[in-house]
């Protein structure tokens, strides 16, 4: 009689539990690799958004100094124009009341006259000299007051000319 061969079932059973074996360890492996870098390319992107952040948070941060700063420059250089306004109207009054009781001693309706149109004189010269300083004060008031927030603006613009970091 022939001899049939019966195969071996536990060698089968051997062989097929080694290699599920096999495609579960490796496709754990691959599963794995592909969380690393799932990870690794969301920390990435987490990290981008952070530094996005921060440097929004910065910019805020710049932008409020340079307004504040702004804002103290205009306010003392307005106290100090006031001042400077509240001088020269002190300093005309003076010059009136000189011109009045120059002219409550005048004899004559000429030497009046003559008074009088000195007095105006001055006090026109005056006024627009002191209007031509006032007018200059008020112009470095405004361009001290306005650099910080300038130099804000030249630092938004020097950062939208960047390109985006990838």
């Amino acid at each position: 009689m022939a001899e049939t061969k019966t195969p071996d079932v536990k060698k089968m059973a051997a062989e097929g539990a080694a290699q599920a074996q096999k495609i579960v360890t490796d496709g754990a492996a691959q599963a794995r690799v592909a969380m690393e870098k799932g990870m690794e390319q969301m920390t990435k992107g987490a990290e981008g958004v952070m530094k996005a952040v921060e440097e929004a948070t910065e910019f805020g941060r710049g932008n409020m100094e340079a307004f504040t700063k702004a804002a103290q420059t205009w306010t003392v250089g307005a106290q100090d124009l006031a001042r400077q306004m509240m001088a020269l109207a002190q300093g005309l009054t003076d010059h009136s009341l000189e011109g009045a009781k120059a002219l409550s001693a005048v004899k004559s309706l000429n030497e009046a006259a003559e008074i009088q149109a000195k007095y105006a004189k001055a006090a026109l010269e005056k006024a627009v000299a002191e209007s031509a300083k006032m007018q200059e004060a008020v112009f470095k008031l405004t361009e001290q007051a306005v650099a910080p927030i300038s130099a804000r603006v030249t630092v938004a613009m020097e950062k939208m000319a960047k390109p985006i970091a990838a």
